[in-house]
């Protein structure tokens, strides 16, 4: 192979210098990671059992290629929704659903509109498809700014993403306010509701917050965006659902790469759809979980350190608040987000740091809630 300089370089589109990598939670073995928003427990136990039997059937081996239709999956997931399979979109997780729905409606010079901070992909999946990412800062307790998003639309935005609970402040927007949000948006501009965590929300918040399955018929410029990935323990299988007006469905399947879901994660999501209740077993110690984390340092601190209160399975700890921890380590202080990463990564637990914003802390287990909290004294 050449190593002249002066040879000719291949070809390669030069915005995309302007695309960041999208940066993984951190993973050093002999460590608790609870960087990812993962589960800690694997596939519920009924859907393990699915998952075993679809390897050892001939027709369902990894050696066949999957349907690549997925029609049992989506035709599943829309009984679950209310809706037909035309309805349902699959594809290798929400965030491939995510970057097919920019590439469906936007080209180069468009705009895609997102609250800030809030997924990471969403501005990098706006710059591979050519488009002009517009970050929208989040409200002073870290909720989606709808009134800002709705401000931000101009005659370039094709797409605005709404998630909703917020990652990484876990923070969720009421349904009325999302309505009043809708009533402003053009119809022409598609609005995805990233529903990603929709599962963890407590009973309470989920009765005036949006849910895109009740929505969907009433604006059909609205999609909604779910996943196994998260709540159902599924990450490493790769399967989300887009559901929404039949022509957004069809656009975005046209841009879909084939066989992108695999048949293991095909039957594993509709054996997930089936186990309720045992999620509902796994749904209540996350938000257990999240509650004694958040109390437990609220009342060491004497005030309302993690901020806000958190529908996730992680809680958000604000750059601002950092400090306030100090006064519960024994063997150390912290003044910045980085700091707190460094401190815990030297007790062996791994944490989401945005440098200069915050840290995003994984909750999912009694057991790694209870090493998180030793580390920090409590």
């Amino acid at each position: 192979m050449s190593n002249d300089t002066n040879a000719p370089q291949p070809i390669i589109r030069p915005d995309l210098e302007q695309v960041p990598a999208y940066v993984p939670g951190k993973a050093v073995p002999g460590t608790l990671k609870i960087a990812s928003n993962e589960m800690s427990q694997p596939p519920l136990p009924s859907v393990a059992a699915a998952i075993a039997e679809t390897l050892a059937q001939p027709s369902t081996s990894p050696n066949r290629y999957p349907d690549m239709g997925a029609v049992a999956l989506r035709t599943r997931i829309g009984e679950n929704l209310g809706l037909p399979m035309e309805q349902v979109a699959v594809g290798c997780g929400s965030s491939a659903l995510c970057l097919q729905l920019v590439q469906a409606t936007s080209q180069a010079g468009d705009e895609v509109v997102f609250p800030w901070r809030s997924f990471e992909a969403y501005p990098i999946l706006a710059r591979i498809a050519g488009a002009t990412p517009v970050a929208v800062p989040l409200d002073a307790q870290g909720r989606n700014d709808l009134d800002a998003l709705a401000a931000a639309v101009t005659e370039r935005t094709r797409l605005i993403f709404v998630c909703n609970p917020n990652n990484p402040t876990g923070t969720t927007v009421t349904r009325e306010a999302f309505e009043k949000f809708m009533a402003a948006v053009p119809g022409n501009v598609v609005v995805a509701l990233d529903e990603a965590y929709i599962e963890l929300v407590d009973d309470d918040t989920r009765a005036t917050t949006p849910l895109a399955d009740q929505l969907v018929g009433t604006y059909p410029n609205l999609v909604g965006l779910r996943t196994f990935s998260k709540v159902y323990g599924l990450a490493g299988l790769r399967v989300g659902y887009m559901f929404g007006s039949k022509r957004l469905v069809e656009a975005v399947n046209k841009v879909a790469i084939p066989f992108s879901v695999n048949t293991v994660a095909q039957a594993a999501a509709i054996a997930s759809l089936d186990a309720q209740a045992e999620l509902a077993i796994r749904i209540k110690e996350v938000r257990d979980q999240r509650v004694r984390v958040t109390n437990a340092i609220n009342s060491a601190t004497g005030r309302d350190t993690v901020l806000p209160t958190s529908q996730a399975n992680f809680v958000w700890i604000d750059e601002s608040r950092i400090k306030d921890l100090s006064p519960l380590l024994a063997d150390g202080s912290v003044d910045t987000t980085s700091d707190l990463g460094d401190y815990l990564a030297q007790r062996g637990i791994l944490i989401r740091c945005f440098a200069g914003e915050g840290a995003r802390i994984t909750v999912t287990t009694d057991e790694e809630a209870g090493q998180l909290l030793a580390a920090l004294g409590l």
